[in-house]
């Protein structure tokens, strides 16, 4: 069976998902605790997991540092048994976390989130199922983008393109780059339609191929000479051998290790929720009485 068969046949199929959750500074993130929109407490793990469930995902890995599978069991909560772990043995970047999920994965597509990411949709469908639905329809790899003040460069990778023809939020992929400079950025990820000095930066979800495993594959085979394997450099290879899409979602990505991106993070969700009046009445207080 051809690639381009293969695809037609599988893809619009997406029932697996990885969460990476394995690096330094990454690692405790998924446990801490917030107020979710229904006025609950979960874990950021739990959110995320609610996240890639009403996206129709069936199965979930989450790639862990070594000793942290029963940390991250008890913070699942009620959807623990749902979960499947992969220990991240050797500290070898991000693109190698993902690489550890390839026999998870096999040759189906999947979904990849960071484990310290939460999403806030601006519609009824969350983030994860916009996008599944999108790579589902399209029929290829669709990674999740978000425009981002070039002063945010150096925290993510971000793309270069085109937009898709009477597509709206929908662009064709050129060109990836890791943590760009302002400088490269304008010379290589300009992308039409954009504000100055804003460009199309990767939201911490992807749908993706098989393909990209293999791509993968041969970085982790020369990661001696390179000092480690990065998800941004199997995807501009991806772009330059199939089809590769970005997706502008209704909704906003809160980086909950960034200063104060839990405190963001957990307003965001407060402001959304049932407690919206409460937690806003309280802020007014909060406000007035610093303006005193």
């Amino acid at each position: 069976m051809s690639v381009a068969a293969f695809y037609e046949r599988h893809l619009v199929d997406i029932k697996k998902a990885i969460i990476t959750a394995a690096g330094k500074s990454q690692r405790t993130l998924p446990l801490q605790s917030l107020v979710d929109r229904d006025g609950a407490t979960k874990t950021a793990l739990q959110i995320i997991i609610e996240e890639i469930l009403q996206a129709g995902i069936e199965e979930i890995c989450v790639v862990v540092c070594p000793g942290d599978q029963a940390a991250y069991t008890t913070a699942a909560g009620p959807h623990a048994k749902r979960l499947q772990f992969i220990e991240q043995t050797t500290p070898l970047g991000y693109g190698h976390a993902v690489f550890c999920g390839r026999e998870f994965t096999g040759k189906a597509p999947f979904l990849l989130l960071v484990g310290d990411h939460l999403y806030l949709s601006g519609t009824q469908k969350r983030c994860a199922q916009q996008l599944v639905e999108t790579a589902a329809a399209e029929n290829c790899s669709v990674s999740a983008v978000q425009a981002t003040h070039e002063s945010k460069l150096p925290f993510y990778g971000a793309i270069g393109g085109q937009l898709v023809t009477g597509r709206k939020g929908l662009f064709e992929i050129a060109e990836v780059v890791e943590k760009p400079t302002p400088t490269e950025a304008e010379q290589r990820l300009i992308v039409p339609g954009l504000r100055a000095g804003h460009y199309l930066c990767f939201f911490g979800m992807h749908v993706l191929t098989p393909l990209v495993m293999e791509l993968l594959a041969e970085d982790v085979a020369h990661v001696g000479a390179k000092g480690g394997v990065h998800l941004s450099n199997a995807l501009s290879q991806l772009a330059a051998r199939e089809r590769f899409l970005a997706c502008e979602l209704q909704g906003r990505r809160h980086d909950i290790g960034a200063k104060y991106g839990l405190l963001t993070a957990q307003l965001a969700l407060a402001l959304d929720g049932e407690d919206r009046d409460e937690v806003l009445s309280g802020l007014v207080e909060l406000l007035a009485g610093k303006s005193r």
